[in-house]
């Protein structure tokens, strides 16, 4: 695999709540000079962002990093980073939904998502560290009947990021139009080629120059 063909598949990602624009410049920077699939920011940055790289694919993060907003606040965050100029959407379900078997209010909540966002990505992240392998197959069956483009195994901000388990068990339990995208602890290239081969269309990554590099 060229490095390029890795890159294409990286979201190139600054989420720290300290991030400054200067280091959100910088990323965008990096991101058009390696092409990779998108930058993955906080939403307070996406109008800078289209204004100043009109260019860029800009992916944000929607009830981040925990996702117990209620689901209102999270629609009303959809529309706000679509109008801003979002092009993908990385929303976070509610995990305490999950642990009271409300998988009901689950579905609901990226159903809504799912409508807002038509004719752009959207991608459901389950945080993988926080769940049962039970539970794990339910939210890709979910997935799966809403319509999402995607599951993602984690924010990078949990007690783990992904494994290839988990990349594993996603493609046994999801349909065949959802894509996975992995995040959490993908530094280096040998990380990033093992989960393409395993499966993932996406990775999300705040390495994306320093595997270019290597």
């Amino acid at each position: 695999m060229t490095t390029q063909e890795i890159l294409s598949h990286i979201d190139h990602t600054q989420l720290k709540a300290f991030a400054a624009w200067e280091d959100i410049e910088k990323l965008c920077r990096e991101a058009l000079s390696l092409h990779t699939a998108s930058v993955c920011i906080p939403p307070a940055y996406i109008g800078r962002i289209r204004e100043n790289f009109p260019s860029l694919t800009i992916c944000t993060v929607i009830g981040f990093p925990l996702g117990y907003q209620a689901s209102e606040v999270k629609a009303c965050e959809t529309e706000r980073a679509l109008e801003d100029g979002a092009d993908e959407i990385d929303m976070v379900i509610n995990i305490g939904d999950v642990k009271n078997g409300d998988f009901d209010a689950v579905e609901a909540e990226i159903r809504t998502l799912r409508k807002i966002t038509e004719g752009k990505i959207l991608k459901v992240i389950i945080e993988t560290c926080y769940l049962t392998e039970e539970e794990k197959i339910r939210l890709c069956e979910i997935v799966t009947r809403t319509g999402a483009d995607y599951i993602k195994t984690s924010t990078g901000f949990g007690t783990a990021g992904a494994s290839l388990a988990d990349i594993e068990l996603f493609k046994k339990h999801i349909g065949p139009d959802v894509k996975i995208k992995a995040t959490g602890g993908i530094r280096t290239r040998e990380d990033a080629e093992a989960y393409l081969a395993a499966g993932c269309d996406r990775i999300g990554s705040s390495s994306g120059a320093a595997i270019a590099a290597s």
